[in-house]
């Protein structure tokens, strides 16, 4: 069987749905040498283990060898290099760590607990309109709009772009795909030429009449005399806005036609409310938005490829932890392809990645799902498909962007 055909990101079959890929994956090659170079593992054990160690690096660009025949390769090097400051998602200890102590001042479990209030009211407000009319576009009317507004509010965004905001959103999510095309970068660049402008303008404005909102408080922040720089700063409110809204989006989708494909685990959760702080945790496992990740060996590793074998990353080269396969490893979550909202360790999964850059805006991104799906199903009796969803053709960020449904 020619393992070229393992793991093939423009398989329509894989983009459609990658889960029976990834199962193939991990039983016949669970460390396996994509015609690319770089070893995609699928096992649980290995993916975890790879994203807590620190014999990798999260910085890709400044840590990978460069496939000079590859000009989206060369293209988003060059980019990458040309920027003055790099997200928090790309750095590794110590720049990570003083980033994110940083940040985390401003963004406290407790500050995002406060939020629910605001967050039900929002989420009902969209629910009234839905009862109006009998029906609702669980993405457009409701998955999209409450993240977005919720982060808006945190950081005291205006909210008349946001339309404009949602669609450069998914074009710089398109630049985390491995499909990406020079097309898609240029696109991307275009992008930030028009949002970088713009955010400045609302920075400078905001040192100059600072509030009680989160984006004050990333300006005024401190640690021993440390502050985050104009840049830095720039990069990690573009980091928020896209990512702070966009993840959550696809939770909610994802969540909720998973749930419609179960009827007996909504029915369980429709009726009993102590499942309202775990139920979202098993949706992470079952279909997260986060597909993979990827990082730089700065040593050489090895993981048990094929028939047993032996697979090395050579220093330098990349290793794609595939968050998806990891969370339906057998080995670690009985019957996995089960979606099992009681499920005792579900909050093991690997969704938000883990270590040191285990996601920062987790908290709010399962009390934004939690409220909406919880207000959801138990506003309405009934809620039923009113057509076929629609999954977004992407491989990293895996997400419904169409999914209409009626309600009584």
């Amino acid at each position: 069987m020619p393992t070229e055909r393992l793991w093939d990101p423009f398989d329509p079959a894989f983009r459609a749905d990658p889960y029976p890929f990834y199962d193939r994956l991990r039983t016949e090659a669970p460390a396996y040498r994509d015609p690319g170079g770089s070893v995609v593992i699928t096992r649980y054990s290995d993916v975890f283990a790879t994203l807590r160690s620190n014999q990798v690096s999260r910085d890709v660009e400044k840590n990978a060898v460069l496939d000079e025949s590859n000009p989206v390769a060369v293209r988003r090097r060059e980019r990458r290099r040309g920027s003055a400051a790099k997200t928090i998602l790309n750095l590794d200890p110590p720049d990570h760590t003083r980033l994110r102590r940083l940040v985390s001042k401003a963004f406290t479990p407790r500050a995002i607990e406060q939020l629910r209030p605001r967050i039900e009211a929002m989420v009902d407000a969209r629910l009234d309109e839905a009862a109006d009319r009998g029906s609702i576009e669980l993405i457009d009317d409701l998955a999209f709009p409450v993240p977005f507004q919720v982060i808006s509010e945190l950081l005291d965004m205006p909210t008349e772009r946001a339309d404009e905001l949602r669609d450069w959103s998914q074009v710089l999510t398109q630049s985390l795909e491995p499909t990406l095309t020079l097309d898609d970068l240029e696109r991307s660049d275009q992008v930030l030429m028009q949002l970088v402008p713009y955010l400045i303008e609302v920075i400078e404005d905001r040192r100059r009449s600072p509030g009680d909102d989160l984006l004050s408080g990333l300006i005024a922040v401190e640690d021993d005399g440390d502050t985050l720089s104009h840049e830095e700063l720039i990069s990690f409110v573009i980091l928020l806005y896209v990512a702070g809204h966009e993840t959550t989006v696809n939770l909610i989708g994802n969540g909720m036609l998973a749930l419609l494909r179960h009827p007996d685990q909504l029915d369980l959760w429709r009726n009993d409310p102590s499942l309202d702080g775990s139920a979202v945790d098993e949706l992470l496992r079952f279909d997260g938005p986060v597909q993979h990740t990827v990082r730089v060996a700065m040593e050489p590793i090895t993981f048990e490829g094929a028939h047993g074998d032996d697979v090395v990353v050579e220093p330098h080269h990349t290793i794609l932890t595939v968050l998806g396969a990891a969370n339906h490893d057998p080995a670690m979550f009985d019957d996995p392809h089960r979606l099992w909202l009681g499920r005792p360790n579900a909050g093991k999964h690997t969704a938000f990645s883990a270590g040191v850059h285990y996601c920062l805006g987790a908290s709010l991104a399962k009390l934004e799902a939690s409220v909406a799906i919880t207000r959801f199903i138990r506003r309405f009796d009934s809620i039923e498909l009113a057509g076929d969803p629609h999954f977004r053709d992407r491989l990293t960020i895996r997400g419904v962007d169409h999914l209409p449904l009626t309600v009584t």
